[in-house]
């Protein structure tokens, strides 16, 4: 039973091709856990091996060609390993498990929520409905949960307004309109979850996860949306000693256009 674990929650946009930086964050950082999401992988395409050499033997994954995916990369036990359909869709999404921690154990969810589209109407953009409907059943099923457990992953919506760069050109843009933050909160709600990032981060200071790759220079501009999450329940969110951006890994060679997120458990 482990009594300090850093779980790491990456958009990787595509583990293959991103290999090198994902071995890098397992060599300089060494997290318990790593979460990926976007992974753009069939399961028998799983870099496995190259990953298992560096000591992270727990590994599962559920993805397909080309698009979306998820993966738990671990060096601890990931027991009752559950991959979970929204929507009827066939997306490769949600990947789950449980881990020990301080005596008893909780669920590591980890979601690739839908982005959505460009146009935020659920009546002229099916991706945008497709998104609305995988919100809503992920309330349905939060709804239901007990025992402690833990969500990350990359949601595809900045809820609040210092989540992003500008709340007021946004309040019309796919992530932040106030429909999607709505929903977003009233999904964390259902779980009974805490915002950990917003537990450690002051609401006033503003934090981003993702930078878009079309910006000449990313950091200078710093036009970002803060689209990746951590949620606990209320025992395990005790535990959280630091939530935190890891902005550098934005500049890394042939980088993800998302940033990790680290959270630190301490009993």
């Amino acid at each position: 039973m482990s009594n300090r674990l850093k779980i790491v929650t990456w958009n990787i946009n595509s583990v293959r091709l991103r290999l090198p930086i994902v071995e890098k964050m397992l060599l300089d950082h060494a997290p318990d856990v790593l979460c990926l999401q976007e992974t753009k992988c069939p399961d028998g395409s799983f870099p496995s091996a190259a990953l298992e050499k560096l000591g992270y033997r727990h590994i599962e994954f559920h993805g397909q060609k080309g698009y979306h995916g998820v993966a738990l990369i671990s060096r601890v036990p990931l027991e009752n390993v559950e991959r979970r359909e929204f929507c009827g869709m066939g997306d490769t999404r949600h990947i789950a498990a449980d881990i020990a921690f301080n005596g008893s154990s909780f669920r590591l969810h980890n979601f690739y929520v839908p982005a959505g589209g460009d146009i935020p109407d659920p009546e002229l953009n099916n991706k945008f409905a497709h998104k609305l409907k995988f919100l809503d059943e992920m309330e349905s099923w939060f709804s239901t949960f007990e025992g402690e457990s833990i969500v990350v992953g990359d949601l595809n919506i900045a809820p609040y307004e210092t989540d992003v760069w500008s709340h007021k050109q946004l309040l019309k843009v796919v992530s932040h309109t106030p429909l999607e933050c709505e929903r977003l909160e009233a999904v964390r709600n259902a779980g009974k979850y805490v915002d950990t990032m917003r537990k450690h981060i002051p609401m006033e200071e503003k934090v981003y996860t993702w930078w878009s790759y079309r910006a000449k220079d990313w950091s200078k501009a710093d036009k970002g949306r803060r689209l990746d999450h951590v949620w606990m329940t209320a025992g395990t969110a005790n535990h959280t000693k630091d939530v935190t951006v890891m902005r550098d890994a934005r500049g890394w060679e042939k980088p993800s256009d998302h940033a990790p997120v680290v959270a630190v458990l301490e009993a």
